[in-house]
């Protein structure tokens, strides 16, 4: 019996527009770490800070290439998957969280936990409701 994979193929311009917007993300947010070092047991801002732009960012850009302008088929990928998704940082945050509950920090832990979750999710939807506002758009109905 031959397995067939369900999994679609991935065109290679759009693997190539993720990966340039992805190593474009992680630079910008290795930079940001860098300059903005995390101290030992404490909240690691500069993480908690990229991730909510990120999402900000996230926000406005999907009602910009959904709601606003008929983007290139390759903007999302690069833009969204790519640079944003490799500027984000959810696998460091995880282990920041790890990190700050061995070290005993467990209400610094419980507060980055949770204020990131409630922070990003906030952030993407500021986003999108400022970008509909300032660009006189609402929310398709198709």
């Amino acid at each position: 019996m031959v397995r067939r994979s369900h999994t679609a193929a991935v065109e290679p311009a759009v693997l190539l527009v993720i990966s340039l917007g992805g190593g474009l993300g992680a630079v910008l947010r290795y930079t940001i770490g860098a300059w903005w070092p995390a101290q030992p047991h404490r909240i690691p801002w500069s993480t908690f800070v990229v991730n909510v732009m990120g999402c900000f960012a996230i926000g406005i850009l999907m009602v910009l290439i959904t709601d606003v302008w008929v983007a290139h088929r390759l903007l999302r990928p690069f833009l969204g998957v790519g640079v944003l998704g490799g500027f984000t940082t959810f696998s460091t945050y995880s282990v920041e969280v790890r990190t700050l509950l061995e070290s005993g920090a467990a209400i610094e832990a419980s507060e980055y936990l949770g204020g990131t979750v409630l922070a990003s999710l906030g952030a993407v939807v500021l986003g999108m409701g400022m970008t509909r506002w300032t660009t006189g758009t609402t929310r398709r109905t198709t």
